[in-house]
């Protein structure tokens, strides 16, 4: 088989790791450069192509069977001719838990602590004292219960919180969450919440989710954190409720459109941290993609289920409590 690689793999990855999994296999590091041409000729596919592919064109050629994506948000491939084809998509669910939620963490802490201003207030040599605020003690809620909702819990019990969350399949919940909740209990959840963490796929049914009238819905002076896709939210509904004071602020690792563009008034207003979308970032990522990859394909070669695989490609999200081994538990082993 041919197998075509579009994520950032090192020699090590192709020439040692995977080599040794797919001995008798062509492997192909495509990279950005040439995916789009490549993958017209791939049996497997995985990475994440962030040029334009011709996925129509793709599925009419009949050979891809498999896309291993390096990226959790499958919205990159799951387009309707793939939702449509026989080809198996599994997703990086999970793989990059730890990186976006000490991310999460990391914005929280820097909003409720002020350390915008103070940062500010050191490029002036100023050294004055200002207000903070407790992250310890709050209500957090936490939209979309994967593997990257299920990690920033963890992390955040620690501060004394109470965890609430939703979820379309809300199952094993974890003892210190205080209530995992379906997802038409959305609104319920936002009502109660000092902290509202954005951890849903884009597809049809969550793009554009949190517009004016979902903003209203949650708590006055509630902060937003959108850890997810950009177009989760709508932008100019989400700076009107910034400016109006009925949210308090919001910090965020993505944003609709990207890059933002530089007249954006999100950039200038005091309330808002945003970072360019580097939560995934990992000196071990490629590491633990790799690792995911050759446990799929030590799979695909014995016949054995695989690991987050999307029995619904529609969702673009492997279902927990389904049977499918997701990432990072135990029947995700080998």
């Amino acid at each position: 088989m041919r197998i075509v690689l579009c994520y950032p793999v090192e020699a090590k990855h192709k020439l040692q790791i995977l080599a040794a999994v797919a001995p008798g296999d062509e492997i192909v590091d495509a990279g950005q450069e040439r995916i789009a041409e490549e993958i017209l000729e791939a049996d497997i596919f995985c990475g994440h192509a962030k040029v334009p592919v011709d996925w129509e064109a793709v599925v009419r050629r009949g050979r891809l069977r498999w896309i291993q994506s390096s990226a959790a948000g499958m919205d990159h491939c799951l387009v309707p001719p793939v939702i449509e084809s026989d080809i198996i998509v599994t997703s990086a669910s999970g793989v990059l838990a730890d990186q976006v939620a000490e991310h999460t963490v990391a914005l929280l802490t820097a909003w409720f602590r002020s350390l915008p201003v103070f940062f500010r207030g050191q490029q002036r040599h100023e050294f004055i004292r200002r207000p903070t605020q407790d992250l310890h003690r709050l209500t957090i809620g936490i939209v979309g219960f994967g593997g990257v909702g299920r990690r920033i819990a963890e992390l955040l019990l620690p501060f004394r919180t109470r965890i609430l969350a939703t979820d379309m399949f809300p199952v094993d919940k974890p003892a210190g969450v205080a209530a995992l909740w379906p997802a038409d209990r959305l609104d319920e959840l936002l009502a109660e919440s000092d902290v509202v963490i954005l951890c849903l796929p884009l597809n049809p049914s969550t793009r554009g989710l949190f517009n004016a009238e979902r903003l209203a819905r949650m708590k006055r002076g509630a902060l937003l954190a959108n850890m997810a896709r950009g177009p989760l939210v709508v932008t100019e509904d989400l700076i009107e409720a910034l400016r109006s004071g009925h949210l308090a602020g919001a910090v965020m690792d993505v944003v609709d459109p990207e890059p933002l563009p530089a007249d954006s008034p999100l950039w200038d207003m005091p309330n808002v941290i945003i970072t360019p979308h580097v939560a995934g970032q990992s000196r071990w990522r490629i590491d633990n993609m790799t690792d995911l990859f050759c446990r799929n394909l030590r799979r695909w070669y014995s016949g054995r289920p695989l690991i987050n695989y999307l029995a619904d490609k529609r969702l673009g999200f492997p279902i927990r409590g389904s049977g499918v081994p997701i990432w990072g538990t135990p029947e995700a082993e080998d």
